[in-house]
């Protein structure tokens, strides 16, 4: 027995003499003062290769020894495991040099922060859901297929019964791609399922049905022996959360509906006669007529999101997620009466005619009003500052750098001129905002109708070209709404997605476009609520929808792995080439007019904050204006992230305020109907 022993610790003796740690050696780069472009090169050595790399940044594979693409001045971790199952972590950090990276890196953390809170998933939190996305199957698509390739693909023969068990990288079938025979192998392990039969065609580029229908590509279906979650690059679980912001405006969105008798539907026709002028009445206090205050809030919120943000959308949840983006669209519409109303309930107005309205206002002097004194200054406050920071950047910079971008994409000649094209654009937003609210007015109720005219046209041609495929776009809108793949994350992955786009689009229950409706000239409060009914109609319902819809019509929804806007332009460009340029100056117009309305919604809460001069408002138009060539000039990242996060979160202070008063609006609203169906409202004669 001693013998044995001793033979045997001798054994494990030898095993550890000749066993490696672990040795790492790392080289760490920064390029050049482009933010996000650092990257860190690891050298394994010692133990027993091959080895996998386990990195935090979710975009790295298993495989790869190489992190690119990095937050300089952020710490990265690796967990390095070789074949032996021994294992070794290490943390590294690029440097930030350029000033640029500095503040990219100082943002980074206090947006995922921000992150933390607003896509907080209470659901999953306390267990009623799995968030994980699991897939029961993976379809096996026709060798070499993409969804702009011209091409008709024929299944020849079975290389296997159905039925059968295969493994990852099995000949399972031979396919002819315009003739040509080729192979189609086994992408997973599990049970073949065929989805086409021996003769039969898998996909024609020419049959219409096929170009639209979700899924058309593929031949075969291998199901798991169990679900498995699908997983990131480097290994983490995908997940589909229901974010607490979206929630939060929807909760809202969906009680002002129920409270106010689906104001949002009844009050349509009436929203249109008010904006259309045939209640105005010129001698009311305000400084814009009802039109031109809807044109400067829609301005505000139809921009890149319509183009971009819809396209993203559209391809993370498929065709269905239309359907809820129009869903959630209608239930917005009574958060903007609630607002807007109280907006100019509770606005000021100076002795030289000057209107400061909007959440401050409303959120201070409305719970004032019911004893809440304290509430009320601490969320006016809050939201004051939360609004002049979104104004400097989602409301600015974003626009500036993101219609820079995309005309860059267009015209090659505007590369590395940032600066001069920030200028030109401050210029052109200066001589704007420097005449006030009745300036803005005046340019967005003509730029407005401009440019979604123009948005409207394009897609209608694209739509009007594609005519016969309306009933396959529908059905696919129908069918990845309550059947969709789980691949999108089933019914509650692909409505949270429409819903998102949705609320982040419109800004319901964020309270900025009751900054601008509360300079309307009226009488009557519920006037602008009603008036405002048309924004997130005009901004979802109708140009998210066209989107979607061009995107659907021209088979682009089933395109992944393209950004946005591109994705949009290429659906566009596939029917009308020269539309991109088209597309490109509606971007433009889109990102200007967005910058001049949300520099008024900055500028009244900055006077709010520091005073109602014209030096305060002089002060604030002078920064607005640095801004705008910041923000084309450079990328910054997480900086813009942030900024953008605190349009959402203004949603916070204003939709609690809007919980406590909505009461008073349907008491002010019974009102109103008493004297609209009296015919006690001001009516606009005609000409005679």
């Amino acid at each position: 027995m001693r013998k044995y022993l001793l033979s045997l610790f001798f054994s494990f003796s030898l095993i550890s003499l000749f066993a490696q740690d672990l040795e790492v050696k790392a080289d760490i780069g920064n390029p050049s003062n482009v933010i996000n472009d650092g990257f860190i090169d690891l050298e394994v050595t010692g133990g027993t290769p091959p080895y996998t790399y386990k990195w935090d940044n979710q975009s790295t594979p298993l495989t790869s020894p190489r992190a690119s693409g990095l937050i300089e001045g952020i710490p990265y971790s690796v967990i390095i495991t070789d074949d032996a199952g021994n294992t070794t972590t290490r943390t590294y950090k690029v440097k930030a040099e350029a000033i640029t990276e500095i503040f990219n890196s100082s943002f980074a953390p206090i947006v995922e922060k921000m992150g933390s809170i607003l896509f907080w998933d209470p659901f999953s939190a306390i267990g009623v859901y799995d968030p994980v996305v699991y897939a029961d199957a993976k379809r096996v698509a026709a060798p070499g297929w993409t969804p702009s390739l011209e091409a008709k693909f024929i299944l020849k023969s079975w290389a296997l019964p159905e039925g059968a068990k295969v493994k990852k990288g099995d000949l399972i079938a031979t396919v002819s791609r315009d003739g040509e025979e080729v192979n189609a192998y086994a992408n997973a392990n599990g049970t073949l399922k065929y989805l086409v039969q021996e003769g039969g065609v898998i996909y024609n580029s020419e049959n219409k049905e096929h170009v639209i229908e979700q899924g058309a590509q593929y031949l075969a279906s291998i199901r798991y022996d169990e679900p498995t979650p699908l997983t990131h690059p480097n290994g983490d679980a995908q997940e589909k959360n229901i974010p607490f912001i979206v929630v939060w405006l929807l909760l809202g969105a969906a009680f002002f509906t129920i409270r106010l008798g689906f104001i949002n539907i009844r009050g349509f026709k009436h929203a249109f006669q008010l904006a259309s002028g045939k209640y105005d009445d010129p001698n009311a206090p305000g400084q814009v007529t009802h039109f031109q205050a809807l044109a400067t809030a829609v301005s505000g919120t139809v921009g890149l999101g319509n183009i971009a943000g819809v396209a993203v959308a559209v391809s993370l949840g498929g065709a269905g997620a239309t359907l809820w983006m129009i869903v959630a669209g209608l239930l917005g519409m009574s958060s903007k009466f609630v607002e807007c109303t109280l907006g100019v309930k509770y606005r000021q107005i100076t002795a030289d005619g000057r209107v400061f309205g909007g959440p401050m206002h409303y959120l201070r002097y409305g719970l004032e009003k019911r004893n809440k004194k304290g509430l009320g200054k601490l969320l006016a406050g809050f939201f004051a500052i939360l609004a002049v920071g979104a104004s400097f950047g989602g409301g600015n910079m974003f626009q500036a750098n993101q219609s820079f971008v995309t005309l860059a994409g267009e015209f090659p000649m505007l590369v590395g001129n940032g600066f001069w094209f920030g200028l030109i654009v401050a210029v052109l937003v200066g001589v704007v905002i420097i005449g006030g609210i009745n300036s803005i007015a005046k340019v967005t109720e003509k730029v407005v109708p401009i440019m979604a005219g123009v948005y409207i046209l394009g897609a209608l041609v694209v739509i009007g070209y594609n005519i016969e495929n309306i009933g396959l776009a529908f059905q696919a809108i129908w069918d990845g709404a309550f059947s969709p793949s789980a691949l999108k994350g089933g019914v509650i992955g692909v409505l949270i997605v429409g819903f998102q786009r949705a609320a982040f689009s419109n800004e319901a229950g964020v309270g900025s476009a009751a900054i601008a409706h509360s300079a309307a000239k009226t009488n009557h409060p519920p006037s602008e609520g009603f008036v405002s009914l048309l924004e997130p109609f005009i901004d979802t319902v109708v140009v998210c929808t066209l989107t979607s819809l061009v995107l659907i019509f021209t088979g682009m929804h089933e395109v992944s792995g393209v950004a946005g806007a591109e994705l949009t332009s290429r659906a566009f460009r596939s029917v009308v080439s020269w539309f991109p340029y088209v597309l490109a100056a509606a971007v433009f117009l889109f990102a200007f007019s967005t910058m001049i309305s949300w520099s008024y919604y900055g500028m009244r809460a900055w006077t709010y904050l520091f005073g109602k001069s014209k030096k305060s408002e002089i002060i604030y138009k002078m920064l607005f204006l640095v801004f705008v060539v910041v923000g084309a000039s450079v990328s910054l990242g997480a900086v813009l992230d942030f900024s953008d996060m605190m349009i959402l979160s203004m949603s916070f202070p204003n939709i609690i305020g809007l919980y406590i008063m909505s009461g008073e609006v349907r008491k002010d609203l019974r009102e109103y109907m008493k004297k609209l169906k009296t015919g006690e409202l001001l009516r606009k004669e005609p000409v005679s």
